[in-house]
């Protein structure tokens, strides 16, 4: 007489009775839900700054009060991240003053194309519409100030 050996179940998922811990995703045919968010909001780091798009730009930027500097930057790009805690302390001791803006040139690529952003990261400052002043690559936070002083003092 053979014997018939079912694997076990619990709480409705069956297990392979080769598992080393059932129900625990350790046999490798095994189906398991991995919990997924939201994926990571690019800007979520920069909370002094408001990300703008193709679509947002013109209202954002173009027709803001007060100066705006725009970021043009990119997920991949390094100096990109080195600077952006440098403009977020440049949006905190200019608060009123200026308003700081970040443009993913990869997911918008538009607005770059229409200021002729060829390197990345790119500074522009725009007040009532018009683009004032370029800065071209990381610097550090003296050299962005003294650049922007004439503008935001």
């Amino acid at each position: 007489m053979s014997r018939v050996v079912r694997p076990p179940q619990w709480a409705g998922i069956t297990t392979s009775p080769w598992s080393l811990d059932p129900g625990r995703g350790n046999d490798p045919y095994e189906e398991v839900e991995v919990p997924r968010g939201r994926g990571p909001d690019r800007t979520d780091g920069m909370s002094k700054a408001a990300a703008v798009t193709d679509a947002t730009f013109d209202n954002e930027v173009l027709k803001s009060s007060t100066p705006v500097l725009v970021d043009f930057w990119a997920e991949w790009c390094g100096p990109c991240k080195m600077i952006s805690p440098v403009l977020e302390e440049i949006a905190d001791e200019h608060k009123g003053k200026l308003t700081i803006a970040k443009l993913n040139v990869d997911e918008n690529p538009e607005v770059a194309m229409r200021y002729g952003v060829m390197s990345i990261p790119t500074l522009a400052l725009f007040i009532g519409g018009v683009e004032k002043k370029r800065l071209i690559g990381a610097m550090p936070k003296r050299n962005i100030v003294n650049e922007l002083s004439e503008f935001i003092s």
